[in-house]
């Protein structure tokens, strides 16, 4: 059973085996068959890691395809930023220290971007790096995980953080999301929308 496929510097993965027949449909990197698959009342969730460490993101990708996730990875900033516009992801697993654009860098221009902004984003730090998880924090990032990392502690950390957005949209436009925080956006009910 093939478990992956390979575009350009990354690879893709798919929960079931299915990656090399969806995959790369109208030029999106993951599979176009369904949003998301519903197993034993988890969601399965579009994961794309970027680092430039193939083996850290190899691993990644093999540990969350393991647990029902779809993966792909990339190497480097430039290519996650391309492959986040044709199809974005739920989460995103970052390197902060990436040669080029850097992950912060990259995750800056997420959070400053309308179609980006609510992007989940865990970040890749150093061994001893308190310094780079304070400002993978501070850059906008839900969490961290430090390299070399635990299988169990990524599973544990990226269920978490998918956890948080249960039952929100995957996006909401800035100037909607603004909108509603400010009340100046009135939800229509269900009765009012019939007769619209």
């Amino acid at each position: 059973m093939q478990r992956s496929a390979r575009h350009g510097n990354g690879k893709i993965g798919s929960a079931n085996g299915a990656a090399a027949n969806a995959l790369f449909a109208n030029g999106l990197y993951f599979s176009d068959t369904r949003s998301r698959i519903y197993t034993e009342n988890k969601t399965m969730a579009r994961i794309l890691i970027a680092d430039d460490d193939e083996l850290i993101a190899e691993l990644a990708s093999e540990v969350l395809i393991d647990v029902g996730h779809a993966c792909g990875w990339v190497t480097n900033a430039d290519d996650a930023w391309e492959v986040a516009h044709k199809r974005r992801p739920d989460l995103l697993l970052l390197d902060q220290d990436m040669p080029g654009m850097t992950g912060v860098t990259l995750l800056r221009k997420l959070r400053g971007s309308a179609q980006f902004y609510d992007l989940p984003v865990v970040m890749f730090t150093a061994m001893g790096g308190a310094q780079d998880e304070a400002q993978a924090i501070y850059a906008g990032a839900q969490d961290y995980i430090r390299k070399p990392f635990d299988p169990s502690l990524l599973i544990t950390r990226v269920a978490r953080v998918l956890a948080k957005r249960e039952g929100r949209p995957r996006h909401i436009d800035l100037k909607t999301s603004v909108m509603r925080e400010a009340g100046l956006l009135r939800e229509r009910n269900e009765a009012t929308q019939r007769f619209l």
